[in-house]
């Protein structure tokens, strides 16, 4: 029965902040105000919290009690080199990956230009959908030379290549080139994303490369605008 309480509860607050009732940045109401509200017990009230927090919505402090957090936005590092699958770990968001094609192709002049390969070499073209919470946010169309990744199956595209690549192919993910860019949505965006209406999209291009400096994927990763915040962490140098 407590169960029930602290997850209706649990359910209860967290509608308030989609519905916007407590904005980002605002505190709730301390644990006090929260069991007399709800006619329940403080710790019944601190489970609920405990689950909200766990799950990205607020922020406990210490002395100052629980700040909403923008929910209406998730965080994705710029200088980072991360999965989808272990971002979406840390963001303890429900979220799965939607491949819409998987095949191995002769490289056409754009994708020679931007892999660094030539009319000889192969390279799987996957093109895949990210959701989470429920929307389709991320389109990833991604380009890896099959010199270094010569098999990919749907399985291994739904879970995580990078996963297969240093675990299976025991190959070391180095670093990578980045640019992005503000762009027209495109019919394949509407065709595979949720746009809620946006005509313009974030675009993330990605040219990633091995330990030694050999570059075997090259990656367009499209952001739905309202969703994402592009974060980086940089230290002034003399």
């Amino acid at each position: 029965m407590k169960e029930n309480k602290f997850l209706a509860i649990y359910n209860d607050i967290l509608l308030h902040i989609r519905k916007g009732t407590f904005q980002p940045n605002d505190k709730l109401p301390s644990e006090n105000e929260l069991s007399q509200r709800y006619n329940t017990s403080r710790e019944t009230i601190r489970k609920a919290l405990n689950l909200l927090s766990e799950h990205g919505y607020i922020q406990k402090i210490k002395g100052k009690g629980s700040i909403v957090l923008d929910v209406g936005k998730y965080d994705f590092p710029v200088s980072g080199l991360v999965s989808f699958k272990e971002l979406t770990q840390k963001m303890k968001k429900p979220a799965r990956t939607i491949v819409h094609e998987l095949e191995k192709v002769e490289p056409d002049e754009y994708i020679k230009r931007h892999l660094g390969v030539t009319s000889k070499d192969e390279v799987w073209r996957v093109v895949r959908a990210r959701e989470i919470e429920g929307e389709k946010i991320i389109l990833d169309k991604d380009f890896f030379n099959e010199k270094f990744v010569p098999l990919l199956t749907r399985d291994i595209c739904e879970n995580s290549i990078y996963e297969y690549i240093e675990n299976e192919l025991k190959l070391k993910i180095s670093f990578a080139k980045k640019e992005m860019f503000v762009d027209q949505v495109t019919d394949e965006d509407q065709k595979y994303l949720d746009l809620n209406g946006y005509e313009h999209i974030v675009v993330v291009k990605n040219f990633v490369y091995l330990e030694d400096a050999s570059l075997f994927q090259y990656t367009e990763s499209r952001h739905r605008l309202d969703k994402f915040r592009f974060v980086d962490f940089a230290r002034r140098t003399q």
